[in-house]
Formats: C-alpha cells, sequence, structure tokens
C-alpha cells in the first residue's frame, strides 16, 4: 500500500519507514529534519523537508502521494522542552495532529499515531497501566498527546473513520543519537563507551516500561493491518528502574558504572509501566526483545561507530 511516514528520519520513524519497504509497500516521508536526520532513510525514499504544523504545505503532499494510511510519529518529544514551552508543544503536538487528520480526511487516509504511554497516563495507581485508567499527566506532552488521541476518536465518531492510536512505551535501540537529551538507554551506552560519568537525574529508583524498537515496529505493521479503530498500550508489562537499567548497560561494558547524580526534572514521573493485554488480544502483538539483549544491541551500535542507519 502507499504510506506516508510522518517524522520518518527520525529515531522510530526510520525504523518503521525500512519495515514498510521491506514488504513492498510505497513509502513517502515528511520530517521537518529538527531532530530527523536524512541519513537514516535508505537511498531513494522520498523525502519532503516540511512541518505538520504546516497545514496547506501537509494537504499539498498528502495530495500529491495520496497515501492510504498515514503513519503519524512526527511529535515534539522532549518532556522538558514541553514543560519549558507548553505553547510550542501544543502546536506540534496538537494543531499538528489535527493538520494530519485533516489532510488524511481530503483523501480518504487511515492515520495510525504514535501516542505515548507513561507521559500520558502520570501517577496512576494501577501499574502496570492499561488503557481505561484515567490519564493524569505531569507535563504538557502527556497532556497533548492525550488531546491529540481525543481528536482522533472525534473524527472517528464525526467522519467515520477507522483511525487508531498506539501508546508507546519508553522505546529504545540503534540509531537513537547517545548524545542527545532523551533516550536514556542509548546516553547511558555513550557515557561508557566514551569513558564520561553518566548523570543520574533523582535518586534512580525510578522506573520505566523499555521497549525495542523492532518490537515497536512490528506493533505498528500489525495496526496497519488491523484496518479498524483502535487504541493500544505498547510495552512489555514491566517496569524497570533507572540504577537496574544502568547496571545491565555496565554489564554489556564490562565495567561499574559510576554515575552522577543530579535533582530530579520537572515534569518527569515517579514509575510508568504498561499492560498489554489489549495489544496481545486485538493485534496478535507481543514484545520479543528481552531488555539485557536490547542494551547490548545498541552497546555494540554505538561502540561500533556504525554509519547512522547501523544495525537494525
Amino acid at each position: 500500500m502507499r504510506v506516508l511516514v510522518t517524522g520518518g528520519a527520525g529515531f522510530i520513524g526510520s525504523h518503521l519507514t525500512d519495515a514498510l519497504l521491506e514488504r513492498g509497500d510505497s513509502v513517502t516521508v515528511l520530517d521537518d529534519l529538527s531532530t530527523g536526520r536524512p541519513e537514516r532513510l535508505p537511498a531513494g525514499v522520498p523525502l519532503h523537508h516540511g512541518s505538520i504544523t504546516d497545514r496547506a504545505g501537509l494537504t499539498r503532499l498528502a495530495e500529491q502521494c495520496r497515501p492510504e494510511v498515514i503513519c503519524h510519529l512526527a511529535a515534539q518529544a522532549d518532556v522538558r522542552n514541553s514543560v519549558a514551552d507548553a505553547t510550542s508543544d501544543t502546536g506540534v503536538n496538537v494543531v499538528g495532529t489535527v493538520n494530519v487528520l485533516e489532510a488524511a480526511r481530503a483523501i480518504d487516509a487511515r492515520v495510525v499515531f504514535a501516542s505515548s504511554g507513561g507521559a500520558l497516563y502520570g501517577e496512576v495507581d494501577e501499574l502496570p497501566s492499561p488503557e481505561d485508567v484515567r490519564p493524569a499527566p505531569w507535563a504538557p506532552y502527556g497532556a497533548a498527546k492525550y488531546c491529540a488521541e481525543q481528536y482522533l476518536a472525534l473524527y472517528n465518531r464525526l467522519y467515520g473513520s477507522t483511525h487508531a492510536a498506539l501508546r508507546l512505551g519508553n522505546v529504545y535501540g540503534p540509531r537513537q543519537d547517545p548524545t542527545g537529551e532523551a533516550g536514556v538507554v542509548s546516553i547511558f551506552c555513550g557515557c561508557l563507551v566514551a569513558g564520561r560519568r553518566p548523570t543520574v537525574f533523582g535518586d534512580g529508583e525510578q522506573t520505566r516500561d523499555y521497549i525495542y524498537v523492532a518490537d515497536v515496529v512490528e506493533a505498528f505493521l500489525l495496526a496497519v493491518g488491523h484496518g479498524g479503530p483502535g487504541l493500544w498500550n505498547i510495552g512489555t508489562g514491566t517496569s524497570t528502574s533507572i540504577r537496574k537499567l544502568l547496571d545491565l548497560v555496565g554489564r554489556t561494558a564490562g565495567r561499574v558504572p559510576d554515575p552522577r547524580f543530579e535533582p530530579p526534572r520537572l515534569g518527569e514521573l515517579k514509575h510508568s509501566a504498561l499492560e498489554v493485554t489489549r495489544a496481545a488480544r486485538e493485534l496478535r502483538w507481543a514484545a520479543r526483545t528481552r531488555l539485557a539483549d536490547g542494551i547490548a544491541k545498541v552497546y555494540k551500535w554505538v561502540e561500533a561507530d556504525e554509519p547512522v542507519r547501523g544495525e537494525r
């Protein structure tokens, strides 16, 4: 089928683009290249430099390539940036998503949206958190993702569309920038490869649900193939503390990490884990990659200093 991937030059988007191409789909990528990198994409993939905040440009592109499905991964994805500038975060993650929905409506396309799990649920008592728990986000990023989901559901009711959303855990894997501000697995691996002390914000007892990028891509493919509306958590159902994660990276590196502790950052929640039985039941999906195995793949990729596409 014909697929438009917004944010397709990003970490997750480029892996998804590869998988779509491998199964024979025709793929077009839209990316503003604020964090995306063209070299993540295979040669020959049409890459349009543009933003989902440009409604007219997005609509023109959709009318030009006529996708049957839009995999919507473009986002302002930094929790700290959302706290610092909630207006800009809303402009991308809410208004930008509405622009995607309008472009899809103009050509009768279906949208599969990359939402967030932990950031959206916030500090809730029920862990792992199921899809029907009442969200209580701690940062504008999570609030914006929840608002965007409501627009998907609204368009499904109002126009009879079949849009779907995947609430992702903390995704990690090769191609995630080890020198960036997000992606703690890659950052820890980068520190140990370079001989630097990793920084831990808070006491290190905060937990997350870490999900390997190949498992996330598989969930996207199944959601695309599902064809109907849906809302699914995509995680492992298991929470891992930052201290435990750093210990696993240290074991892979063959050394004992000596972290530097800094105060916790505003907007970051304490605990997160996703209940995934709905995805197992409705998509026949389950995470396959053990955390230790995924960390080993990331460490190998960082250590080899391979080209940005690297191992998948």
